[in-house]
């Protein structure tokens, strides 16, 4: 069975992707699709012959045993089963900058703030697998628990070859460039303002439509994201269910001698060779499965009389611990809304977390920087650690005083990443060219405004005002 002839094959002999990729609609959904009409089995999961003569293979993100309202596993219906290929060898990876057991032999703790500028995209030619580099992370993907963040720049599609991830989930937050990622279940395309999370174990290719790319990924060991519960909001905001989307059933059937699979097992990367594509899946159901999610399309909600809203109010997912309301990691937005609180310092209040909080800005600018913090840039705020807005920020919102009306924040997407686990971060940041070694002086211009007169109540006019 030939792909359609309509799709040319470019980058990773995939196909070029149509403009009108369809999709399946939910999050947590049980999903269906059949690439073929009647090539899923009917009453049972694996039967003694399968349509078609294909494989039945099951993908297990969950224990058998989780409770089923957590358990997630699909069934795949494939040409030939994944277990086909040669034994695993060590990957001499380009640049060895990946950890998923984060230690003091390869991280430092640095309770310091810290700002990168954007990272160069290579000149050398350099796909997705090896222009991905390890920022900061706590935990183990051995012990199962943790979580890395990452950054990748390249510039070329991955050539006869896909990525596997046995330690965790991924997040991928492209910032410049489409990604066209190709899955065992289908086919994803998701250009900056979207994510898309990889679930563990799927193998998965990224092309570059775009040529020059670069992005932010966030890894979870030992859970999955979830929606966060929305409480007295009530049953709608924030991330629709619906406005997520899972791909539907697409397969190759070429032969592809020495096609790699690249799998990254306890942060390190491993390659093994088979002569056909990982994409021969036919028909798929379950609900562990690849999707997007259009961060234009979440539903903000925000202070109307007076204040600054906690950042939780802008999560879109998360993954949670054991302990009620605590994050293994959750992933929060700020993207355009209206501010309108009276008498309120309308930007981020200064703060000292208990949780971690990484940043990262896709477009636009964030209210609390007004210069340094720049698209595909980022910064790390430890737990513990002083941060706010800088001191231009301060001082013209002050400025402005208490007769500032509505004001909609427009053409911005910036993005945080936030942990309970306290991070360590990779040396090759530290050390990076692109690290803002200035940082800690958009503070130092922060002034004192303290008046002993307003302290003894003789000009305390904001004192005396209730709402």
């Amino acid at each position: 069975m030939e792909k359609p002839a309509a799709e040319t094959t470019k980058g990773n002999g995939l196909g070029v992707f149509p403009e009108d990729l369809e999709y399946q609609s939910g999050f947590g959904n049980h999903f269906s699709s059949e690439a073929i009409a009647g090539a899923l089995p009917r009453g049972q999961n694996s039967p003694l012959i399968c349509p078609f003569g294909l494989y039945a293979e099951q993908i297990s993100g969950t224990s058998f045993t989780s409770p089923r309202k957590l358990n997630q596993r699909s069934w795949l219906y494939r040409i030939k089963p994944s277990v086909t290929h040669e034994p695993f060898w060590p990957r001499d990876s380009s640049h060895k900058k990946l950890v998923s057991e984060f230690d003091g032999s390869n991280t430092v703790a640095n309770p310091t703030q810290l700002r990168w500028k954007p990272v160069d995209i290579p000149d050398t030619p350099t796909d997705f697998i090896d222009g991905l580099f390890t920022i900061c992370g706590a935990g183990s993907s051995f012990l199962r628990h943790g979580y890395a963040i990452h950054m990748y720049t390249a510039n070329k599609s991955m050539d006869n070859c896909a990525f596997c991830n046995a330690d965790g989930d991924f997040l991928v937050v492209p910032q410049q460039g489409r990604l066209w990622i190709t899955t065992e279940c289908g086919r994803l395309q998701v250009s900056p303002g979207e994510i898309a999370v990889l679930p563990q174990g799927f193998r998965f290719v990224v092309d570059l439509p775009d040529g020059p790319s670069r992005g932010y990924v966030a890894e979870v060991f030992g859970t999955h994201f979830q929606l966060p519960d929305l409480g007295p909001i009530g049953a709608n905001g924030l991330a629709a269910s619906r406005d997520f989307l899972a791909p539907t059933a697409w397969f190759e059937e070429h032969p592809r001698p020495g096609f790699t699979i690249v799998q990254k097992f306890g942060g390190e990367l491993f390659n093994a060779r088979q002569d056909f594509s990982p994409f021969n899946v036919v028909a798929w159901h379950g609900n562990y499965v690849p999707y997007k999610y259009d961060l234009s399309k979440f539903c903000p909600y925000n202070t109307v009389l007076v204040d600054h809203g906690d950042p939780s109010i802008n999560t879109v997912l998360t993954a949670p611990t054991d302990k009620p309301g605590v994050a293994l990691l959750d992933f929060v937005i700020f993207p355009s809304r209206w501010l309108v609180a009276e008498h309120t310092f309308r930007p981020p209040y200064y703060h000292r977390n208990c949780m971690s909080e990484f940043m990262g800005l896709i477009y636009g600018g964030y209210e609390a920087k007004a210069d340094g913090f720049l698209p595909g840039g980022a910064s790390l705020h430890s737990c513990m650690t002083p941060h706010g807005p800088d001191t231009k920020t301060y001082e013209a919102t002050i400025a402005r005083g208490n007769e500032a009306g509505p004001h909609k924040i427009t053409d911005t997407m910036a993005f945080m990443f936030e942990s309970f686990l306290m991070p360590r971060t990779c040396p090759w940041v530290l050390e990076s060219p692109f690290r803002d070694h200035d940082y800690y002086q958009c503070w130092v211009g922060l002034k004192s405004h303290f008046s002993c007169e307003k302290a003894n109540g003789k000009s305390n006019d904001l004192a005396e005002w209730t709402p």
